[in-house]
């Protein structure tokens, strides 16, 4: 009997499977899976802790799969072990009761009426994964967000993040590394599989399994070097790796795994099988040598494999409260004098919100990259009573953003800013944070043309149209796939910030530099999807967001004195109420003129969309950035430049009504 001919055999056993799985599909890449079978097998049946009937249990270790496209072979473990997926109810594939996976469910991959997709994707059904993964790069820094929740919560649980050699050329992989060693994550448990082989042709020499250590040691890592088909080497590393995680003076602690993708099927290896299932017979040619290396390994399932115990401890459940309004917060704070002043930017505004969020909600995590005296999460940052719960990624955008996905996927509330131009660094992490189904919240400073003297390199301008796409999908709890927040005055953010803490789905807050007047006053109420109206008239409906809701007020005095009656309303949030914004456009003539500090295909389409699906007829006007800005003295010089100043929109608006401007 022998602990290493049973993981073989588990190890041919998966391998065969995967084959079977992606021959079924007729794609997938069952090659990358080889490569992780005996891992998996020591991982997944033996050193993990879990319930595979309960893949959300609090005190579970996670396994994240970095390498997204090798997850057939994580299915034949699940199919194997039972571990839970949820059953589809009517159109919604998470909406069902958990079932042990199956063999036969398994041999579905790829199909659409099963959750079994070509990449992990928690939110179809797939509860066993944290993150959707398959954009390469991501998953440590979704490891580590998912250790810093379990260190919160004070959990001992470990978080195993697999990961290709040929994504480690991807930039975050290092920022998660520097993320890691700088936040004492040593509950990550890094695994490379060095398998030597990309998509293409064999890594370079810079991620060949030497470089990969010797990296991965100049970070202050310690560098576990093994054969990743050795099943002894395999459970030694990750015994060590367990034992350093509970000592103070050891390093943390990562696996270089040399591995050989296609494992056992020699008509598998070397270059050009990437992403390739054999089928028919050079399926039977695969699962025929598989066999032969079953018997020349003296594969054979003769020790029990069992897992380790699961922690018994669990998190406490998190604190939640109403926050102190806007008012209370500032004399609660010290900051008296922004009431009597009557203006404050609502970046600002933001800083005193999550503030007042952290010490109402327990579970409330601030993230930032290294601006926070500029997007004012430095709020947080200086309050004792929340310090613990800050944590400054430093200006690595793209592992913050992941990191913020890890802790959502754990539970906790994470808010995540930064200048919302840098922002666009992460915006292929946000999108897979988005496919996650995790309730991210992100805030952008210093959005629009207003910013001025910094130039357009530091501007947010862009942002609201990529954000508003995703906006115009919905998951199925009816939530849109990312709600975008645009506040015009600092009472409209708090209270808006305070919404997102209990929105369950992902939003983006813009938050402005300069000062702006107090449009609202406590008693106004804000959600998500709402709007506001200023001022009711009836010969044009102007819809403004932001800052341009004070430039489009300015406006209003100089449209009266041409005898234009307008209506101003409030657009800071999308989606918003279509049908109540088209009652308003008929309620003046159809004619509407929408006005915002950023590029288009923003507010102003998102207007137009709504309105001609009515089928009635308006006329829309949009006023947006159009030109390449510059620096500028001031954001108002700068609103000239664009042709977005109140005599601009003085002037559109009469243009519109075939009035002659003064």
């Amino acid at each position: 009997m022998s602990y290493d001919s049973t993981v073989h055999q588990k190890a041919v056993d998966l391998t065969k499977f995967t084959y079977q799985i992606t021959a079924s599909a007729g794609s997938g890449h069952p090659s990358s899976g080889a490569s992780l079978a005996h891992l998996l097998s020591v991982l997944m049946y033996q050193h993990m802790r879990y319930e595979p009937m309960n893949p959300g249990h609090p005190s579970s270790d996670r396994l994240v799969l970095s390498e997204g496209h090798a997850v057939p072979v994580v299915y034949a473990a699940m199919a194997d072990l039972g571990i839970a997926y949820r059953e589809k109810v009517g159109g919604d594939f998470g909406a069902g009761d958990l079932k042990p996976m199956t063999r036969e469910l398994a041999l579905t991959l790829r199909e659409l009426d099963s959750p079994v997709d070509g990449h992990p994707n928690p939110p179809l059904g797939m509860p066993f994964f944290d993150a959707a993964t398959g954009s390469l790069g991501q998953g440590l820094s979704v490891a580590a967000g998912l250790a810093l929740a379990a260190r919160l919560d004070g959990l001992d649980k470990r978080v195993f993040c697999l990961i290709g050699d040929g994504e480690s050329r991807e930039g975050q992989i290092w920022e998660a590394v520097d993320f890691i060693a700088d936040q004492g994550l040593k509950a990550v448990c890094p695994i490379f599989n060095a398998n030597a082989f990309a998509q293409s042709d064999a890594v370079a020499p810079q991620q060949d399994a030497d470089a990969l250590a010797h990296k991965l040691e100049a970070a202050g890592f310690e560098v576990l070097d093994i054969d990743g088909h050795a099943p002894g080497a395999i459970a030694d590393a990750l015994k060590k790796h367990a034992e350093a995680q509970n000592n103070d003076a050891a390093a943390p602690v990562a696996i270089v795994a040399r591995t050989v993708k296609g494992w056992g099927a020699p008509s598998q290896q070397g270059n050009g099988h990437h992403g390739t299932a054999p089928t028919g017979d050079e399926l039977q040619k695969v699962l025929d040598e598989l066999s032969a290396t079953e018997k020349q390994i003296g594969a054979a399932a003769d020790t029990p494999l069992k897992r380790e115990m699961m922690s018994p401890n669990k998190p406490a459940a998190p604190t939640v409260n109403a926050a102190a309004g806007f008012d209370e917060a500032c004399r609660a704070f010290g900051q008296e004098a922004v009431l009597e002043k009557g203006k404050l930017a609502t970046r600002k505004a933001y800083g005193i919100a999550l503030r007042a969020l952290g010490h109402a909600r327990s579970d409330v995590v601030a993230l930032d990259a290294d601006v926070r005296g500029s997007t004012n999460a430095a709020d947080f940052y200086k309050d004792e009573a929340l310090n613990g719960r800050f944590v400054d990624c430093r200006i690595a955008e793209q592992n913050m953003v992941s990191a913020a996905l890890g802790l959502a996927a754990a539970g906790k509330v994470p808010f995540t800013s930064t200048f919302g131009k840098f922002l666009t660094r992460a915006y292929d992490q946000i999108e897979m944070a988005i496919l996650s189904g995790v309730p991210l919240n992100l805030v952008g400073s210093h959005a629009g043309c207003t910013l001025g003297p910094d130039g357009p390199s530091q501007m947010a301008l862009p942002d609201v149209a990529w954000f508003r796409a995703f906006s115009t999908m919905q998951f199925p709890n009816g939530k849109p796939g990312c709600a975008v927040l645009t506040p015009a005055d600092a009472y409209a953010c708090y209270a808006l910030v305070q919404q997102m803490a209990g929105y369950d789905a992902p939003v983006y807050l813009r938050t402005m530099r300069p000062d702006t007047e107090f449009l609202y006053g406590p008693e106004t109420t804000f959600e998500i999807g709402g709007h506001e109206v200023l001022v009711e008239g009836r010969d044009l409906l102007i819809a403004a967001s932001g800052y341009m809701v004070h430039e489009a007020n300015a406006a209003l005095e100089k449209l009266d004195a041409a005898g234009i009656d307008a209506t101003l309303v409030d657009m800071y949030s999308l989606p918003f109420d279509e049908e109540a914004l088209a009652d308003l456009a008929n309620d003046n003539n159809g004619m509407v003129l929408t006005i915002e500090d950023n590029y288009g295909n923003a507010l102003g389409s998102a207007v137009a969309d709504a309105l001609s699906a009515t089928g009635d007829g308006f006329t829309v006007t949009q006023m947006h950035v159009k030109r390449l800005p510059k620096s500028a003295k001031s954001g108002d010089e700068m609103l000239k430049f664009c042709g977005l100043s109140a005599d601009d929109i003085t002037r559109t608006a009469m243009e519109m009504l075939a009035l002659t401007p003064a």
